[in-house]
């Protein structure tokens, strides 16, 4: 679904990604790792057209990203939320997931203006399908409530609602547990095995490597804009690469001890 090849970014001297190929099936949740600055949302960026590679290829079904604008990449079937929340606060839970659903709607500026017949269908249709994703991250009750009133996890998921709103084939998650406590992390983790029992892949950075080793297909480990490691969760927490630098020398030994056991 996804082909990133050979991409490489850079800032003047400082080479954010150099030479990065993954590629992403359907219905897989993939996990990035690494320390910060080494290159996880520079790829994010590529991907969803917020930055432009000098080198490489991002195809998505076979179609090149590379150069478009991020509305229409997400109008292709990719969507994202961001490390820092951008939410309006001063609108409802419901208008900041209605804004994910415009992206197909087709209205134009005087159907707005005149209220034409479109206009009242295409806004009913947007209401019933943020409502729809609402229901599905648990946040229905809340709808009318001002975002910027909700506890950080559950903005959290309001973000994530309006991103599913667009209608992704693919997902892309920049930190989704930050700041969350560990109920949260555990609805989080259940909340996107349910995002890909519905056909859509997972892309997401995250440091919280309990989370990533419990719901990631494959994880990928960056570090100064190189992949270093690849692989099943398993065999990358085995890496000794990985481990040292990453995961450190007590996780290493818990591992041998529980493959004692």
């Amino acid at each position: 679904m996804l082909e990133i090849d050979r991409v490489r970014l850079s800032f003047g001297g400082v080479h954010a990604l150099d030479g990065v190929s993954l590629t992403i099936g359907a219905a897989e949740v993939w996990s990035m790792v690494g320390p910060n600055g080494a290159g996880k949302t520079a790829l994010f960026n590529c991907v969803t057209g917020f930055a432009r590679p000098q080198q490489g290829a991002v195809r998505f079904d076979g179609r090149d990203l590379v150069g478009l604008r991020p509305s229409a990449i997400v109008t292709r079937g990719v969507a994202r939320t961001f490390q820092h929340l951008r939410l309006f606060g001063e609108l409802s839970v419901l208008e900041n997931v209605r804004a994910g659903t415009h992206r197909g709607t087709g209205q134009r500026v005087l159907d707005a203006l005149l209220h034409t017949p479109r206009f009242g269908r295409t806004e009913r249709e947007s209401t019933a399908e943020a409502e729809r994703w609402l229901d599905f991250v648990g946040l229905h009750a809340d709808r009318s409530r001002a975002a910027g009133t909700l506890s950080y996890g559950n903005r959290r998921l309001v973000e994530i609602a309006r991103a599913l709103a667009c209608r992704p084939r693919l997902l892309l998650l920049d930190e989704p547990a930050a700041g969350l406590n560990h109920s949260e992390k555990g609805t989080l983790a259940d909340l996107i095995s349910r995002i890909r029992d519905l056909g859509i892949a997972v892309l997401l950075i995250e440091h919280d490597m309990s989370l990533v080793m419990d719901i990631s297909d494959q994880v990928v480990v960056l570090n100064f804009g190189q992949v270093i490691a690849q692989g099943k969760p398993e065999d990358v927490s085995r890496d000794p690469v990985v481990v040292e630098a990453y995961l450190g020398r007590e996780h290493e030994d818990e591992t041998d001890g529980a493959a004692d056991a």
